[in-house]
């Protein structure tokens, strides 16, 4: 009796009241195997912990697309016109970003192949010249926000001045064509110039035949008439030395040069004749890389870019004619000399009098 209160008490203290001959061949089984009775282990699986970061970062990628386009919808739909100018801004951020990353590719190909600026292909060349100028326009904009609460005043002028503070990136489609028209006709207005100053150095000319040729040339221009490549290259000679020459010329020739080829004018004697020499090594290493590529390989904006560029206004020009009249300055610039750069720029200037 005494002994059946006992196991009686031990089947309580473990919690269940079970008879005593139950309670030994479990106490036996606990005791021959200590982890019968641990605890349970659980049947669930559990994901690792970078599992569990990605799905999270899923998660809010997702989310934030979802309220990016709600947001989309509500400008477009209460705020047209502002919605616009958004549109515009953030692909031209992307757009940004996207050519500085391929600028900053072709940079480190050239780091590690030691390759010159000069033996780069056509495109890569163009992107980084095109980039540089970009950048130049960005970094004026960063400068004016520099002090403070100036950025208010920045996001203005931006809107009230697009062409002057803005890059191609950043203009509507009917702003790139209006834009590309004043900017040739501010260089338009340079070519009389230019043309008035060629006239006055014939006499200087010591060639007669030479004299004769420069004559001719400059009455096709005053008549409207496009010269013929042979009419232009019969006249290198006048341009490598005295009295054309890009290291005789005089301020104002070189100022009517710059804004010719868009270039700022408001610099001293000495960088303006650095700037010009820059730029016109530069678009004669272009020519160089598109005579190997070839005119036919380029788009039809690649084509319309490398003529606006040399000074034909080619946004109102059919493409076909575009490509004639790069493929005859190829031809022009291809029969240049390294000696002859400084007339090779001033010999660019004359086929585009007349267009």
């Amino acid at each position: 009796m005494a002994l059946s209160r006992v196991c009686w008490a031990r089947a309580a203290l473990w919690g269940s009241a079970v008879p005593p001959g139950l309670y030994v061949v479990r106490r036996l089984q606990f005791v021959r195997s200590g982890l019968t009775w641990g605890a349970p282990r659980s049947s669930k699986l559990h994901l690792s912990p970078k599992a569990d970061v990605k799905s999270l970062i899923s998660y809010v990628v997702t989310k934030t697309k979802v309220i990016n386009g709600k947001y989309h919808r509500f400008l477009g739909r209460h705020f047209p016109r502002f919605y616009v100018l958004y549109t515009i801004f953030m692909k031209g951020l992307q757009m940004l970003w996207a050519d500085g990353k391929k600028a900053r590719r072709i940079k480190t190909n050239m780091w590690k192949h030691n390759i010159k600026f000069h033996q780069l292909p056509y495109r890569e060349m163009e992107h980084l010249r095109q980039f540089r100028r970009d950048v130049t326009k960005c970094l004026f904009l960063g400068i004016l926000s520099i002090p403070p609460f100036a950025n208010y005043l920045v996001f203005l002028l931006m809107y009230l001045f697009p062409r002057q503070l803005l890059i191609r990136h950043f203009w509507t489609p009917k702003q790139q064509i209006d834009f590309l028209d004043i900017y040739h006709a501010l260089r338009k207005q340079s070519h009389p110039e230019i043309l008035c100053y060629l006239e006055k150095v014939v006499p200087l000319i010591s060639d007669a035949g030479l004299q004769w040729h420069m004559t001719e040339l400059c009455t096709k221009m005053q008549r409207g008439t496009h010269p013929a490549v042979h009419d232009i290259l019969a006249l290198r000679e006048c341009f490598a030395n005295h009295p054309l020459g890009m290291d005789q010329l005089r301020a104002l020739q070189m100022k009517a040069l710059c804004r010719a080829m868009l270039l700022t004018p408001y610099l001293p004697s000495v960088l303006l004749r650095h700037r010009l020499k820059t730029h016109t090594t530069v678009i004669h290493q272009l020519d160089k890389a598109l005579a190997k590529l070839g005119v036919g390989q380029l788009t039809a904006q690649e084509v319309k870019s490398a003529c606006y560029l040399r000074g034909l206004n080619s946004t109102h020009i059919a493409e076909e004619r575009c490509r004639t009249w790069l493929g005859e300055w190829l031809q022009i610039s291809c029969s240049l000399k390294e000696n002859q750069t400084s007339f090779g720029f001033t010999l660019k200037i004359l086929p585009v009098y007349s267009m």
